[in-house]
């Protein structure tokens, strides 16, 4: 007989997403950051889509086998938190190599080092992830599935403000210096930025780990209406039966995912070089100037902005899906992230750039609660870990994809004008908007 799991306060919820605060700190500072960091190191405009491809490879490979893993786990710290207290460790320590790159001339190519510490941080940021998705599903209550998602995605927007605003906080406000002493150097700004940031990621995490305490692996069984044998025969399912027995809607959430994250990979990549062009004027290549280091301040604002009202958005969404519905709430969103890409190639001045960060901000919020919360009623709960893990597959594919083609298309086709690669990202996140219309969610 399946026992109800109890019914969580607002503040045990809170606690279970707070260490993602941190987490997406981290990981906002990455986005917003690495193609600057990796240009003063000497990468070119048309390579940095090739340098990006790492983030979704570690994604690949890390998410499903950390979900399959953290399934099976049990130890003093849980089920999913040894993996968020690892990741956030190893993460941190990524954080600090990252914009030091030039310490390593003397063994390897600071580009090359770069390289290999963008892919390290990312690899530990995707070893936190799946956990923290999981951790919500496996603790709450099917009545209060949509607010957890709803207050995690609330939490992951305040920290990538966080992480967002520091370069153009410690450059205005602090007056560290925001260009580099010399050329293949990163600016103290950011470097100062990454150290903060690792601290945040550090101590949030902390707070979740402590803070939380998950249901053990018997009374977890019994929330599932199985016993502890059932429960640990489930987990040893072959790989190939479990890929071959996901739910459909899995498979139509894909199609919605390749088109919404084909549009993110291509902002995270090119909205520096887009804006710096397009608003400040600089020439194709420039990666050193005082334009295109304010106009990379600039995008860090931007990233940190659309964070804002995607926590705003992420506030009311809950009520708002209580009233319209999953599927609806998410185009809509999706619709509104479109065409706040589209918007960027009209406006000329940097501050209207803000208007177009609305719509993407209220797309980020559906992006990082919707497929999840419509996934979360149609998974097995003793899989969650796993097929949380092989959604990601979604999220890393489109990224691969895009990763592959921009650098061409940019190059051959739009003759390296960044801004229309932001156009090309709009389109795309409209395709998305079209494609839930498809999905088929589950009501039971």
């Amino acid at each position: 007989m399946m026992i109800k799991k109890p019914k969580l306060s607002f503040w045990q919820i809170w606690n279970l997403s707070f260490g993602f605060l941190g987490v997406q700190a981290g990981f906002a500072l990455q986005n917003a950051n690495v193609s600057r960091i990796l240009s003063n190191l000497g990468a070119d405009l048309h390579h940095l889509s090739f340098f990006w491809l790492l983030a979704p490879i570690m994604g690949l490979v890390i998410q499903p086998w950390v979900g399959a893993a953290s399934d099976r786990t049990w130890n003093r710290l849980g089920r999913r938190s040894p993996f968020i207290f690892g990741g956030a460790i190893a993460a941190a320590i990524g954080m600090f190599f990252l914009p030091n790159a030039n310490w390593a001339v003397a063994i390897i190519p600071p580009i090359l080092f770069g390289a290999l510490m963008f892919a390290f941080m990312d690899a530990s940021f995707n070893v936190t992830f799946q956990p923290f998705r999981s951790l919500v599903a496996d603790m709450t209550p099917d009545e209060q599935t949509n607010q957890g998602y709803s207050i995690q995605t609330l939490l992951i927007n305040i920290g990538a403000v966080v992480g967002s605003f520091l370069p153009f906080i410690l450059t205005n406000y602090l007056g560290i210096a925001n260009t580099a002493d010399k050329e293949g150097q990163v600016p103290d700004s950011v470097i100062w930025s990454f150290y903060i940031g690792g601290s945040i990621l550090l101590v949030s995490v902390l707070w979740t780990v402590f803070r939380t305490k998950e249901y053990p692996p018997k009374e977890f069984a019994e929330y599932q209406g199985k016993t502890l044998e059932e429960e640990k025969a489930a987990e040893h399912t072959g790989f190939f039966k479990t890929l071959f027995s996901m739910p459909k809607v899995m498979g139509q959430l894909a199609v919605v995912q390749f088109f919404s994250w084909f549009a993110l990979f291509i902002m995270w990549v090119y909205t520096t070089p887009a804006v710096s062009q397009h608003i400040w004027g600089t020439a194709i290549g420039d990666s050193t100037s005082e334009a295109y280091n304010e106009a990379a301040n600039w995008v860090g604002v931007l990233f940190g902005l659309y964070s804002v009202f995607a926590a705003i958005f992420a506030i009311f969404m809950n009520k708002i899906t209580d009233k319209f519905g999953r599927k609806k709430t998410y185009a809509f969103s999706l619709l509104l992230g479109g065409l706040g890409f589209l918007s960027i190639y009209l406006f000329k001045n940097h501050y209207t750039l803000i208007v177009s960060m609305v719509g993407v901000g209220i797309a980020w919020a559906a992006i990082l609660a919707m497929p999840y919360a419509i996934l979360a009623r149609s998974l097995p709960a003793g899989k969650t870990g796993v097929y949380m893990g092989l959604f990601n597959i979604t999220v890393v594919v489109p990224q691969i994809i895009s990763g592959i083609l921009s650098g061409t298309l940019l190059k051959f086709v739009f003759n390296e004008s960044a801004i229309f690669m932001i156009i090309m990202a709009g389109v795309s996140m409209l395709l998305a908007a079209f494609s839930v219309s498809f999905v088929k969610e589950s009501h039971s």
